[in-house]
């Protein structure tokens, strides 16, 4: 009976998801009936019912910058930002707990993952001692420091973890190679990893702290790495936790320290999304949006890419098609697997995670942070 209810409630959130893209793409294509959007996916929406749609939330935070953010369920999310800023909800984003580092106020948050309501670890970036991680087994309630860089030619980006014991740190190249710092113990402890399986940077290749996806992991082992600001934005691949790694050119534009790829999405080891552009306002971010079928050997342009720099991006729960990206101008969505982008929200995001229980989140400037609601 437990199995038979199991199939049944995967099943439910099957079907609720294809409605939910069904009714996303219908927002894409300019339609404004609900019953339109819902035709033909097995779900009906009740009275009243609303599109899918960008859900404020009232983070009580309006002078920080979420680029970190972690969402759980529909219920628990975790935020992380300016100001050694921490913030996380168990209730669906109605209120928010304050639980930030003590002494973390002049650190600059950009990435954190967590495991449930209760464990998280959160990197802070920067030169030096400013790049540092702590991790938290009580809600937030108290933190200990598993990390400081002490070598000042390091300047930590983003991390990943690939179960609740294994995870990856990456900085910007130190002695011409990407440098990773790895756990075995859930981030209480970190190691430089060697760095002989990691092939050089190009002149001025760096990582982009924007949103806590510039490393990103699938499954047991393989974990990717976005990079820019060199003459080419690349992708770096490895299918051992990090020991060796094979770099791809991506067609995104590089060539300027502005520009390249800033965000990676695998939902699954071989089907993969990038995006990025020029951070710049003020500059146009052509082939914005790429995707991969091979796991990051080759990538394929968008044929539509979104319309301007994105920041952040993330495959629908239970679907093989669509996802998410957002950026400071809106938010885009794919139902091709990355072939073609559309826009369905102009609000300013930096980054967006969902999970299983279909629940998508997305946090940026001033506070803002959304969840994904009919």
């Amino acid at each position: 009976m437990q199995r038979q209810n199991t199939r049944t409630g995967r099943a439910r959130r099957i079907v609720t998801a294809g409605a939910c893209v069904a009714a996303l793409a219908a927002v894409a294509a300019g339609l404004a009936a609900p019953a339109q959007a819902y035709e033909g996916t097995g779900a009906v929406p009740g009275p009243g019912h609303r599109m899918p749609h960008w859900a404020p939330k009232d983070s009580g935070a309006p002078d920080v910058r979420f680029r970190g953010l972690s969402a759980v369920s529909r219920s628990t999310a975790w935020l992380a930002g300016t100001q050694g800023t921490v913030l996380r909800t168990t209730d669906g984003g109605t209120t928010w707990r304050n639980v930030s580092p003590p002494g973390a106020a002049e650190l600059q948050f950009r990435d954190i993952e967590a495991f449930d309501a209760r464990r998280a670890v959160v990197l802070a970036i920067g030169e030096g001692e400013a790049s540092r991680v702590y991790r938290t087994d009580d809600g937030g309630r108290t933190w200990t420091e598993s990390f400081r860089n002490t070598d000042a030619r390091a300047f930590y980006d983003c991390l990943t973890f690939f179960d609740s014991r294994h995870g990856l740190a990456m900085s910007d190249p130190v002695d011409g190679k990407f440098r990773i710092l790895s756990t075995s113990d859930g981030g209480r402890s970190w190691e430089v990893l060697p760095s002989a399986g990691m092939p050089a940077a190009l002149e001025g290749e760096a990582g982009f702290a924007a949103s806590g996806q510039c490393l990103v992991s699938s499954g047991p082992r393989d974990v990717w790495l976005a990079t820019g600001g060199g003459a080419r934005a690349r992708v770096l691949h490895s299918a051992d936790r990090g020991l060796t790694w094979r770099a791809s050119d991506s067609p995104i534009p590089a060539g300027d320290p502005a520009r390249g790829v800033f965000a990676l999405a695998f939902r699954d080891r071989t089907h993969g999304l990038a995006v990025g552009g020029d951070y710049r306002a003020d500059q146009a971010s052509p082939q914005a949006g790429a995707r991969t079928t091979d796991g990051g050997r080759t990538w394929t342009t968008a044929a539509a890419s979104p319309p301007a720099y994105r920041s952040g991006v993330a495959w629908l729960p239970y679907s093989r098609t669509a996802a998410l990206a957002v950026g400071p101008t809106g938010t885009d969505l794919t139902t091709d697997a990355g072939r073609t982008w559309k826009t369905v929200d102009t609000g300013s995001y930096d980054t967006v995670d969902c999970t299983p229980d279909l629940g998508c989140w997305a946090a940026g400037e001033k506070g803002r942070v959304a969840r994904l609601e009919s």
